[in-house]
């Protein structure tokens, strides 16, 4: 499958420097910052610095160097912040929307890590 990747999307301007964040994380291959209209008193928002569409398209372009640094960084803002729910944090969760169906607004592969309050159930029966 061919993705068409919108280098003018505000996640890639935030990587270009054109617009600026609030980093949380910075690695060679990833970029995390606090959301700017976050849903849960922790809400970051962790993008890979390659042109990813979503998930399926980063694991299937992305090099073995940036998917383990991409997943690498989550864990460690999850200890940064706390989070663990094995080393005695409050839990999180991470979530990833692609495409229309899933509500996708930016066209930038990114997770959300979202904690802080009880978050209720991801999704409620149809």
């Amino acid at each position: 499958m061919a993705y068409s990747y919108d280098p003018q999307n505000i996640f890639a301007r935030i990587l270009r420097g054109e617009i600026p964040n609030n980093t949380v994380m910075e690695t060679e291959h990833t970029l995390a910052f606090a959301d700017i209209f976050p849903q849960a008193p922790v809400h970051v928002l962790v993008i890979p610095k390659g042109p990813y569409v979503c998930a399926d398209h980063f694991g299937l372009a992305a090099t073995d160097a940036e998917i383990v640094d991409f997943n690498r960084t989550i864990a460690k803002i999850c200890a940064q912040l706390d989070l663990q729910p094995g080393e005695g944090g409050q839990g999180y969760r991470t979530i990833s929307n692609a495409g229309d169906v899933a509500a996708q607004e930016v066209p930038h592969y990114h997770v959300h890590i979202l904690s802080g309050r009880p978050l209720g159930r991801m999704l409620q029966p149809a």
